[in-house]
């Protein structure tokens, strides 16, 4: 039989600043909640309804260090990653308790803005953008970059492959490029 699948892809805006925590193992763990909305116009009234859903999220390791540093409440993020429930007692009132969070394992800030002290990452996408990928929740700190270019895909906007030169038809000079608008990609 085959396996079955748990993946979570999210796009959404951080609901508070990301809390960073260390394990005593030295593990950074950041934990925030992430805001996203669907919206539909009823069909009995033909009024445009709106429903927010609040997710939460746990960042791990070097991931989690830079959520730290530049997630602020409001930021725009793509997010992959997987369910995963956890149960506690709780002490209070002896009953067991459950939460179910987003383990991220890719991460892609969409903020145009460049917020987060205005630096921007070296080798993501435009737009003070970049994507950032965790090798694995949970497990010891690990030594190295950022895991690859997670998150979400990029290179889907110019199909010709051309290096980076615009290209326009008849010698007519070409109007502001995207590079003058705060695309993400």
């Amino acid at each position: 039989m085959a396996r079955g699948v748990n993946k979570v892809i999210l796009i959404g805006n951080l609901g508070g600043d990301p809390e960073v925590k260390y394990t005593p193992g030295g593990a950074a763990v950041a934990n925030v909640n992430l805001a996203t909305s669907d919206s539909w116009t009823d069909k009995g009234s033909g009024e445009r309804q709106e429903r927010t859903e609040w997710h939460r999220l746990v960042f791990w390791n070097k991931l989690a260090e830079i959520v730290g540093q530049y997630l602020r409440k409001g930021s725009k993020i793509y997010v992959e990653g997987r369910l995963q429930t956890r149960s506690w007692d709780d002490p209070q009132s002896g009953q067991k308790r459950f939460m179910t969070e987003v383990v991220a394992s890719d991460m892609q800030m969409l903020d145009g803005r460049g917020e987060g002290g205005g630096q921007q990452s070296g080798g993501g996408g435009g737009g003070g953008g970049g994507g950032y990928g965790d090798p694995g929740p949970g497990g010891p700190p690990q030594d190295g970059g950022m895991g690859g270019g997670g998150g979400a895909p990029q290179g889907g906007g110019n199909p010709q492959g051309g290096g980076g030169a615009p290209m326009g038809g008849g010698g007519a000079p070409m109007g502001p490029g995207p590079e003058d608008d705060d695309l993400p990609f």
